[in-house]
Order: C-alpha cells, then structure tokens, then sequence
C-alpha cells in the first residue's frame, strides 16, 4: 500500500484532546484521521484511528472493506513505528477504526525520541472491496443528530450542524415527531432566507420572523439566523427604496419629455373658423 495521507503535528505533548486532520481521498472515499494524544479507551499510549467523512450522508447501505496500517515518523523521517495492516468493514454504524496501543507515552516522553517535539503520522489506506453502494431513497428516514429526517434533507442537516454545533443543545422537546416538525420548520426557513431578498414580499419576512421567534422559544440557538433576517430585510428594503427611486425619477422624466397636446387638424380648422366669425359680428 502507499501512502493515502501525511500529517506532521506540532508541539505533541502539549496536546490534550483528540486531534482531527484535514480529509483526504483514497479508494474512491473520502477520510480523515482521528489522533488521541493521551489515549483513547486506555490512558498510557497514543492512539490513532482512521474515520470515513460523514458516512451518514452517504447513501443509506454504502460499505467498504478497506486495509490500512500507520506509520508514525520523527521530524527527520525515521520510522518510530509501524502498526500491522488491519483489514475492517466501515459503514455509518462502525465509521472508525484504528489502534488504541501505537506507541507508549512514556516512549514519546523519553529524551531524543521526538526532534523539536514533532511527530509525522502516514496512513496507508487500500480500499478492497465495494460492499454496497447504498440506495437512493429520498423519503427513507434517517437519524441525524438526534432528529428523523428524510434521506433528501441529511446533506443539509449535517451541513447546518456542522456550521452551528450548538443549534439544538437546549430544544425542550424529545418527542420525535415534534423535533421532526420543527426541523422541517427551519430548514424551510433556511431555504426562504437564502432567496434573493427581492423576490421575498414582506409577508415572506413576517412569517419568516414568527417562525424564528416561535423556533427560539422551542429552545434553538438561532442568532445566526436572526442576523441573517436582519440582512435581508435591509437589503430587500434598500432594493425596494431603490427601485421607488428609479420609477419615481422615470415618472419624472417621462412627465417632462411628454410632447404637448396634440391638436387634430380639424379642430384648428374649427378654432379658425369661430374666430372669423366672432370678429365679423364682433364689427
């Protein structure tokens, strides 16, 4: 196998807390790798893991039999050490595997071990086997941070929480059908505010309002959201000031460049005529 991935850390042991790398591609897939500086499940050596990225926005079923092994280096590139290849199942049940025991602390803590404190970790990843490719099927319910969602809505749930990891903390419902109702309620509020805001009336942006009103009191954290109704509401305003501006001075223009009333030929012939004659009498 070659080398799928390269990640040099810094300043290792001042790291408390699990370690994330950027994604990379292998295989067809995409990954990252999960680095646990003071252990994961045991206490006294560094653990490393590889994880598929957000498995549970692939389609429902997708599997991989994939074989991988780590390869931890020393700023100079010398091999601290090599794990043995492993060969396991990811799906959205089992997304990461990896090895509890690669080296241990007290090895990374003696003398000379590390150069300047830093370590190199290559993952060699050679995905084996297609399992499944999953089914796409739009109305099947998946589970998504704690919401039942449709398949179709995953991408832009996981999207959200991504962003706002702290969106839902503080809901007060853990009725399903609840969360699921307002769920749906903000992910239709998220689609009307990314509209253009001169295509949203001002009936749109009340009940745009009384939704995220009625969302925070269900106990989401929304101020991103309410900012985001604050900037479209302004830039609808501006764009409607604008346009009131632009018809006004259009009206204007129009007024002034209007041609003088146009008299029929016939009725200057008549104005001639009644004048001939009132002067006539007139004498």
């Amino acid at each position: 196998m070659e080398p799928a991935f390269s990640w040099e850390i810094d300043n290792l042991s001042e790291k408390k807390s699990v370690m994330k790398s950027d994604t990379f591609s292998s295989g067809g897939c995409e990954w990252y790798l999960c680095v646990y500086p003071k252990g994961k499940i045991v206490d006294d050596h560094l653990s490393l893991f590889l994880s598929a990225v957000k498995p549970r926005t692939l389609l429902p079923g997708w599997r991989r039999q994939a074989s991988f092994r780590f390869v931890v280096l020393n700023q100079s590139g010398k091999e601290l050490h090599r794990t043995v290849e492993k060969s396991r199942l990811f799906c959205a049940e089992t997304p990461s595997w990896g090895y509890t025991k690669v080296l241990p602390l007290t090895k990374l803590q003696e003398d000379g071990f590390l150069e300047n404190n830093k370590l190199t970790i290559e993952v060699n990843v050679k995905v084996t086997k297609v399992v499944d490719e999953g089914k796409s099927t739009e109305n099947e319910i998946v589970v998504v941070h704690g919401f039942h969602v449709l398949n179709s809505q995953v991408v832009s749930v996981g999207n959200m929480f991504v962003k706002h990891p702290d969106v839902a903390v503080d809901i007060r419902s853990d009725i399903r059908e609840v969360k699921t109702a307002y769920m749906n309620i903000l992910l239709g509020l998220i689609e009307t505010l990314d509209k253009l805001p001169q295509s949203l009336s001002e009936t749109d942006l009340r009940n745009a309002g009384s939704e995220l009103s009625e969302l925070t009191d269900a106990g989401f954290k929304l101020d991103w959201l309410k900012s985001k109704l604050e900037e479209v509401s302004l830039k609808r305003k501006e764009t409607s000031s604008d346009l009131k501006v632009e018809l006004e001075k259009n009206n204007k223009s129009a007024i002034a460049a209007a041609p003088a009333p146009r008299f029929s030929p016939f009725e200057c012939i008549d104005t001639l005529i009644k004048r001939f004659f009132l002067a006539c009498f007139s004498g």
